[in-house]
């Protein structure tokens, strides 16, 4: 029998050529991220959106963004390494990707704009987790004393308080690589509730024996109105669908080989399938429910009432997804945070040394950390990641809306990120001539995706302002 190792030595993580965590990733890990990443509140907001658009318009949006989306991950995935060899250096993030093949300019403003969304995602998914909990209380209510009872709580602050309470701790996960588990509970999670807000609208509308709704969407006073909500309602598709904010991230768990390009292909085959379906379903089956009554979040704009011990399961799915979601966006943050803080004090004890701390007391081991009962505690990470929570949570407090945020975010780095970005680098990475046919079609996609974009990000501005004024 081979002998035993220390314990510290046994379950240190391993490293590969490049002195980063080892890549352990598949397809199912993949395309479990994936769903982590693109299905959430967004898909609350879907059958409003078609009520906005109509029974033609609003399926077709659906499928366009779910292509568009594809073609931006495909894209991106093949700038992972650079110049195209399997051999060459690796790009571990979206600003590594755009600083070695764009430059510095693009970076900044790569940086600016991700990091933007991704706190402002952040403090979308503290309203929303506030939202479904708030509709939780409020569902046993109208179950005990009534539909007409006045249940209408104003415990939204304490919830976000207790989602951001969750989320200090869950923000203590050392990096990205250590998220496999949170990301397949929060796509189980994902595929739970979208399910059951497809099977209530699916049972709404057989119950009824009609399919609400029409083919213009909801009527409003003045064309300029409706011009409004349409873009509104494109920018919260929009916001529903891309990942290719954390496509590299992802692609950078897999492991190799077969090349990692080719795994992420056919993740985001699965991914984007499978996302699709659901959205139809979801945003088609609500609004024939509910026609042009269609609430902006589908679980918790209470068109369903019973039964309330389903609405509860739905709610507290979504509510175990947003803790994993926030966190997977976050987490390019806080990876970001640790980079810039050891590069600028490569010297300061705050910044780089760790303190092991036991947290499984009956656990014997030697005096190394990373040991199993061990947590490697380092003090510029806990300052950071405190200080970054309560922002969201206080904003979210001081803005708590929910479809104009979702709009705003969505249309705001539609173009610019999941665009315009990655044809450029593609461009760069396959080494494609400027007026050659496949750079005319490129950028052609690109004009187009920036016209329906800003429409999309004027429109839930307006619509931002429009709220916040009364």
């Amino acid at each position: 029998m081979a002998p035993q190792l220390p314990l510290e030595v046994a379950s240190a993580p391993k490293l590969d050529d490049d002195g980063h965590p080892q890549r352990t990733g598949n397809l199912w890990t993949c395309v479990a991220h994936i769903i982590t990443a693109v299905i959430g509140c967004g898909v609350l907001a879907l059958s409003w959106s078609v009520a906005q658009l109509g029974w033609v318009a609003g399926p077709i949006a659906m499928v366009c963004f779910a292509f568009v989306t594809y073609i931006s991950a495909f894209l991106l995935s093949h700038c992972y390494r650079s110049h195209g060899s399997e051999k060459m250096q690796r790009n571990y993030s979206y600003m590594d990707a755009v600083r070695i093949h764009l430059g510095r300019k693009h970076t900044w403003l790569c940086g600016l704009l991700q990091y933007l969304n991704l706190y402002g995602i952040g403090i979308a998914y503290t309203i929303t987790t506030a939202t479904c909990m708030r509709a939780i209380k409020r569902a046993n209510c109208y179950h005990r004393e009534g539909r007409d009872a006045p249940c209408d709580s104003n415990g939204e602050h304490f919830y976000m308080l207790l989602f951001g309470a969750a989320q200090l701790m869950l923000s203590f996960i050392p990096n990205f690589h250590k998220m496999a588990w949170l990301s397949v509970v929060a796509a189980i999670m994902s595929f739970a509730y979208s399910t059951i807000g497809l099977g209530l609208g699916l049972a709404k509308t057989i119950g009824d024996g009609t399919v609400k709704g029409n083919i213009a969407g909801v009527a409003m006073a003045t064309p300029m109105q409706k011009v409004w909500r349409v873009a509104q309602a494109i920018g919260d598709i929009a916001f529903a669908y891309p990942y290719t904010i954390v496509l590299l991230e992802i692609q950078d768990t897999l492991r190799s080989p077969p090349p990692e390009s080719e795994t992420m292909q056919k993740g985001n085959v699965i991914a984007v399938l499978a996302t699709t379906f659901f959205y139809l379903c979801v945003g088609c089956f609500g609004y024939s429910a509910f026609g042009n009554a269609a609430p902006g979040n589908l679980l918790t704009g209470f068109g369903f009432y019973e039964p309330y011990w389903l609405i509860d399961f739905a709610n507290a799915c979504i509510v175990l997804h947003l803790l994993g979601g926030y966190q997977m966006f976050s987490q390019q943050i806080f990876t970001f945070a640790d980079r810039c803080f050891a590069a600028s004090f490569p010297n300061s004890a705050f910044v780089n040394r760790s303190y092991p701390i036991k947290i499984l007391p009956w656990r014997r081991g030697g005096g190394g950390g990373g040991g199993a009962g061990r947590y490697e505690v380092n003090l510029q990470r806990v300052c950071f990641r405190t200080v970054y929570v309560a922002s969201t949570t206080g904003l979210a407090l001081v803005f708590p809306y929910f479809n104009e945020v979702l709009g705003v975010l969505g249309a705001l780095v539609f173009w610019p990120l999941a665009i315009y970005l990655p044809v450029e680098m593609y461009c760069v990475q396959r080494r494609i001539s400027p007026w050659t046919p496949r750079w005319a079609a490129l950028q052609a996609f690109s004009v187009v995706c920036f016209v329906v974009g800003t429409f999309a990000f004027v429109g839930s501005v307006e619509g931002v302002i429009r709220k916040r004024l009364g």
